[in-house]
């Protein structure tokens, strides 16, 4: 099929690098979002204040388009009653995907000892890197404001798709116990990610944990029998690193097949050429195709990438000795958390060459040698995977394998609930803990009862409509990570503007000053900053 059939075909265009033109960059630089499913309209008011203290806190961190947006959606306000946090409550925002994890605590405890809110953040693909920074700052920003004004309260994260990355590196933040963080970790009881693009290869789906392919510390009933765990490793190992002092707080589910987080080893080429998707505009790509503007993004991304390529070459003059290939120089450089460096020596106008200076020209024939292993090495499952439909296989309507989370259960194999069904059963024992003031029992299993509620919780969440088979894909909101809410036929779907902004300015959240606060012993009453009263769309549940 020609490539640019295959572009119309499978609606994905994760830049002009070439493996783009096999569909997979989009996948692992992030999944491509569909049409959000028929939505649902309502009566909001523009801004909403919550001031009441909780024992838990839910934090949902979305997929790509799956985001609150300020202005349309009715947003949390800071202590001082005016400044307006990155996030929504999830009676006024509602994600497809993530609701029936993140909501399910609040129909087993008592009225007001459990609330969830969804982080607000770019939730694009303008720039990957830029969204999930502001993301991670947004995230970090609104903890902070609740943990000032409730210290008692404890916290647990989710994350799925783009938003998965989002919460991988606030929880390696904060289980790193570093200044940027400034959350306490005893504070944080669970963090669910689902397709986690971190994830390391053999990793089970509690990574830190005592028992790490069955269950998180503190929660006593099995995930599984045995060790199984997805085949291959996170598509952006970049992001990926340790969660320290919450080991074993972390859940971390990955279904073979999923791209994202199961991408086979050997397959370096199709690294790099997500490593510069994460810097194109790829919103405008995808709408667009290859146009002068947008092929100028390519061309400037692409040229710093061989720069930075260079510079590093330069910095080590052993380099033409060292075994580091081209290769492994530009998966190095191309990664957007690298930090370039200096050249060790300045070159200087000669007129002629010394014997040292070109002795390393000795070790060309041995380095193209290398060269040329590497390359073939390195890339010995590159076209096995884009022969197999890696769109499809991972994203494809009703089969795609990052849509597995919510009807991966196989009783007969030790398998009796689903990846999504687990966390809402984990994460609603940990808040009727926080709510009766327990420290969490690593040694309790939670009871036959406790497990009822909370799968009953999660069947009753509106969101759900057949967690054994999601209607479609994701949605715009959906996304390649879906966004969190749609499904329909797999067509690229404008992404929400939020209205937080990218990681230049992400200083959204710096102004709140939530000391002001008194933590509340009693059950939080809602209280609302009335406002003019508006109609908004929401994403309705679906896919």
């Amino acid at each position: 099929m020609p490539v640019r059939g295959f572009f119309s075909r499978h609606r994905i265009l994760a830049g002009a690098v070439a493996p783009a033109a096999l569909g997979v960059a989009a996948l692992v630089a992030v999944a491509v979002a569909v049409d959000s499913p028929q939505s649902q309209t309502i009566e909001t008011e523009l801004t909403a204040s919550v001031t009441e203290c909780h024992d838990t806190v839910g934090i949902g961190v979305a997929g790509r388009g799956d985001t609150p947006v300020e202005g349309t959606t009715k947003m949390l306000v800071g202590a001082d009653g005016k400044t307006l946090l990155p996030a929504a409550l999830t009676d006024d925002y509602s994600s497809h995907w993530v609701d029936p994890v993140l909501k399910a605590p609040a129909g087993s405890v008592k009225d007001g000892s459990y609330a969830s809110v969804y982080i607000a953040y770019p939730a694009n693909m303008d720039s990957y890197e830029e969204a999930v920074t502001t993301g991670a700052d947004n995230t970090r920003a609104v903890m902070k404001a609740i943990s000032a004004a409730c210290p008692n309260t404890k916290f647990s994260i989710v994350g799925y798709s783009e938003g998965a990355d989002v919460v991988r590196r606030v929880a390696m933040d904060i289980g790193s116990e570093s200044s940027t963080s400034g959350i306490n970790p005893d504070n944080v009881v669970g963090v669910v990610i689902f397709a986690d693009a971190g994830r390391l290869a053999g990793e089970g789906p509690f990574p830190g944990a005592k028992n790490p392919y069955t269950n998180p510390d503190g929660f006593n009933e099995q995930y599984q029998d045995g060790k199984n765990t997805a085949s291959g490793s996170g598509a952006l190992p970049g992001t990926s690193g340790d969660f320290g002092a919450l080991k074993g707080k972390i859940a971390s589910f990955c279904s073979d097949g999923d791209l994202t987080c199961a991408a086979p080893e050997n397959i370096s080429l199709l690294i790099l050429a997500a490593n510069v998707g994460r810097q194109l505009n790829v919103d405008q790509l995808q709408a667009q195709n290859l146009t002068p503007a947008t092929g100028m993004d390519i061309a400037v991304v692409m040229g710093r990438v061989m720069f930075d390529a260079f510079n590093d070459i330069s910095s080590n003059p052993t380099w033409m000795q060292s075994d580091e290939t081209f290769l492994d120089v530009l998966l190095k450089v191309s990664d957007p958390a690298y930090k370039p460096s200096e050249a060790t020596t300045k070159p200087v106008a000669k007129d002629s060459v010394s014997t040292e200076e070109v002795s390393p020209l000795a070790y060309l024939p041995q380095k193209m040698f290398k060269e040329i292993v590497g390359l073939i090495a390195t890339n010995q499952n590159t076209i096995p995977v884009v022969m197999n439909d890696p769109y499809g296989l991972t994203l494809g309507p009703d089969v795609g394998h990052h849509f597995d989370y919510w009807r991966d259960s196989d009783a007969a194999n030790g398998k009796p609930l689903t990846s999504a069904e687990y966390a809402a059963a984990w994460l609603t024992y940990l808040a009727k803990q926080a709510q009766d003031g327990k420290p969490v029992d690593s040694s309790a299993k939670p009871t036959a009862e406790e497990m009822a509620d909370a799968i009953d919780a999660l069947a009753a969440s509106p969101s759900v409509t057949d967690s054994a088979k999601p209607t479609t894909t994701t949605g715009a909101a959906a996304q390649p990570a879906p966004a969190g809410s749609g499904s329909a036929a797999p067509a690229p779907a404008v992404p929400t503007t939020s209205s937080v902004a990218p990681a230049a300015t992400p200083s959204v959240t710096s102004t709140v000053a939530p000391s002001t606060l008194v933590q509340s012993s009693a059950p939080p009453a809602a209280t609302t900053a009335t406002t003019t009263s508006t109609t908004t769309t929401t994403q309705a549940a679906a896919g």
